[in-house]
């Protein structure tokens, strides 16, 4: 009994540490480029993000050359964020459309180049959430707070089995349809070869009966 309870405490700690993982980047991008960062989000998640560009100098003004435009968009070309020419920004929506969502970072066309840095913090799901203010909110006990957020994080992990699940099942669908359509088109290749090759034969006969060959 005292080894399944540890066995259980243990559980409980690894997920409480998955529950805490989040998306956060640091990167460089060249003034003229684009940089893009793909995320998978099923539907109906909620997805945060916030970026800021880092300060060379610190305690100076930024550089007006140090300015990104940013802007994030779904698998179907729809706009969930944009900033135009900005040194920081954040973002906060709910997928409708699963699928792989973009956020491409582009910086001005500077001379001579200039390379900026970039801090992006992108959390989707269960991370996305404020659990320190959900805390605070409602003033749980801290092992209470800890189960909720497990219950959370099982949650997640649940309708993300469903979520991989229905996409394993459309690529199924995929190649089904695609081996039926190479096997067709397969068919119709061997009908069109044996078709002309009748052709050709009879025309060879024909050219050889008249010219009495044969």
């Amino acid at each position: 009994m005292v080894l399944r309870s540890e066995k259980l405490w243990t559980v409980l700690v690894v997920l409480g540490m998955m529950s805490r993982f989040s998306h956060s980047l640091h990167f460089d991008l060249q003034s003229g480029r684009t940089k893009c960062i793909a995320e998978d989000i099923k539907s109906n998640s909620m997805t945060v993000g916030k970026y800021a560009v880092v300060n060379p100098n610190e305690g100076h003004p930024l550089p007006p050359s140090h300015k990104v435009s940013v802007r994030v968009t779904s698998s179907y070309g729809n706009t969930y964020h944009h900033g135009e020419q900005v040194e920081s920004g954040q973002f906060a929506f709910t997928a409708v459309e699963a699928g792989d969502y973009m956020a491409c970072f582009s910086a001005v066309d500077h001379k001579p180049e200039v390379t900026l840095s970039v801090d992006f913090d992108w959390r989707t799901g269960i991370q996305a959430k404020n659990w320190a203010n959900v805390a605070k909110k409602s003033q749980v006990e801290v092992m209470e707070f800890e189960v909720k957020k497990l219950l959370e994080t099982v949650n997640s992990i649940h309708e993300e089995m469903f979520y991989l699940r229905e996409r394993e099942e459309e690529m199924q669908d995929l190649n089904r349809s695609t081996n039926t359509k190479m096997a067709w088109l397969s068919f119709l290749s061997l009908f069109v070869c044996l078709g002309v090759a009748g052709m050709q034969f009879w025309h060879l006969k024909t050219f050889f009966e008249k010219k009495k060959v044969i």
